[in-house]
């Protein structure tokens, strides 16, 4: 079996390493560290929760290692870009363990924190800088950091970073760096896009892929529960009260909607809390600091924390709404069995969604089991407004009128998210096998689902 000694790395840092729980390299850190020790670009594939922040930072930190003089005001010495502020953090505690006991230096950057602060950090410059990049032009434009000394390059979760939109500022961000240095691409997934980044930013790179990409935890034990929109909040209320006690993330499609949930849930009775993206920084940490040490029990969230999410205890996720982009599906799911622990992942999907869900299918290559209800009628698929339209009225609630001219458009409310008074009295609705009826799509015995004609 090989250990991290094997790989040669510096008795600095496998000193540290027990303080971080590793043990033994996982299969994409014993690919990829070899390689980028001997200083080769790399393109690395592989499943969130897999050990990709080790795979480049472990022998990253070994070659900085060797240089003994500070790297100067304002200056970096390697660059880490994430698409999102938690995945940032994570990246930065585990390097800052990493570390304990050298020399170097590491700083994080992100937006919603002060950025006169992180000037401040970057005046005597560091080693290694990791960031989000909008917040990192921020930084450049103000002349408070130099990348000119920036030697190795690494884009983490670069698939992610152009569903975000960010390859104009990789592109900005990328002119300010040599062209003399080692670029590491990490990737869940390879899109046309992510291909022709590796072309353009990386030299004759190795390629490390430790398993298909689209495919989720082997541990992670998947169901579907066809529901109407409308009953979603009720439904995701019976399933949190048969494990009680046990972390759970829930996902919602719009930041208005996770509040709304979140919201509804502590009215109910439940330690729950929201993150996404119009939550500041601090905000963020604090809930994400609460959920990690068990005060929250449920975490709703947007797909900002489908990523960079790294809590081993999490063993259940919701799907309350289907994802946009398919592929951020293995991303939900994979905040659960972490580090081989098991997890369960329940999606719910009401008529809208069933086209999301047959694009989830294409990606995973097999249909999800269904655990409730049955596939939706085509007659009520080609009826229900489309996802991020108004589905219906929330119960309790009033048909919303006609939006004016130049409006902003409402998020549709979670059943019962009005101000909550406590616990209801009546008991929680049980969720009824809804009949597709004719037309509906059909799985045989052996689980396969017959797709409908011209359905995909």
């Amino acid at each position: 079996m090989t250990t991290f000694a094997d790989l040669g790395l510096s008795p600095k840092l496998l000193k540290a390493l027990p303080d971080t729980g590793f043990t033994t390299p996982t299969p994409i850190q014993a690919q990829a560290i070899p390689h980028v020790m001997q200083g080769r670009d790399l393109m690395g594939l592989a499943q969130t929760g897999t050990g990709k922040t080790a795979a480049f930072g472990l022998p990253l930190l070994h070659r900085l290692l060797d240089i003994t003089h500070p790297p100067g005001p304002r200056n970096v010495r390697a660059l880490i870009m994430a698409p999102t502020r938690e995945l940032v953090q994570q990246i930065y505690e585990h390097l800052f363990t990493f570390t304990k006991g050298t020399p170097c230096k590491i700083t994080m950057v992100v937006g919603g924190a002060s950025i006169n602060k992180q000037v401040d950090r970057l005046a005597k410059g560091t080693d290694v800088l990791i960031a989000t990049p909008g917040r990192l032009i921020d930084l450049l434009d103000r002349g408070a950091v130099s990348l000119e000394k920036c030697g190795y390059l690494v884009l983490d979760e670069a698939d992610h970073m152009l569903d975000m939109g960010f390859i104009h500022a990789l592109r900005t961000i990328a002119k300010h760096i040599p062209l003399k240095r080692q670029t590491l691409l990490f990737s869940a997934t390879m899109p046309k896009d992510i291909e022709e980044i590796a072309a353009t930013y990386l030299r004759d790179p190795v390629r490390v892929q430790v398993s298909p990409p689209g495919k989720p935890a082997d541990k992670i034990v998947q169901g579907v529960h066809f529901t109407p929109q409308g009953d979603k909040a009720r439904l995701l209320e019976t399933y949190l009260q048969k494990h009680p006690g046990e972390a759970a993330i829930v996902f919602s499609r719009t930041k208005h909607g996770a509040d709304k949930l979140a919201k509804l849930l502590v009215g109910w009775g439940f330690s729950a809390g929201a993150i996404h993206g119009n939550r500041s920084q601090n905000q963020r940490e604090r809930t994400l600091a609460e959920f990690r040490e068990g005060s929250l029990a449920v975490l709703v969230a947007t797909d900002v924390a489908a990523r960079g999410i790294d809590i081993p205890l999490v063993r259940h996720v919701y799907n309350y709404d289907m994802p946009n982009v398919p592929e951020n599906y293995v991303h939900r799911i994979g905040r659960t069995a972490r580090a081989g622990a098991e997890g369960a992942a329940v999606a719910f999907c009401a008529p809208a969604e069933m086209e999301e869900l047959m694009a989830v299918e294409k990606v995973l290559k097999k249909p999800i089991p269904v655990i409730g209800g049955a596939p939706w009628a085509m007659e009520m698929v080609k009826a229900a407004p489309k996802p991020g339209q108004n589905r219906g009225r929330p119960q309790g609630g009033r048909p919303q009128a006609a939006a004016k001219p130049g409006a902003k458009p409402q998020s549709a409310r979670p059943q019962g998210a009005g101000k909550p008074q406590g616990k209801p009295a009546a008991k929680p609705v049980q969720a009824k096998a809804v009949q597709g009826g004719q037309g509906a799509p059909k799985r045989n015995a052996g689980g396969q689902q017959r797709r409908p004609a011209g359905r995909g």
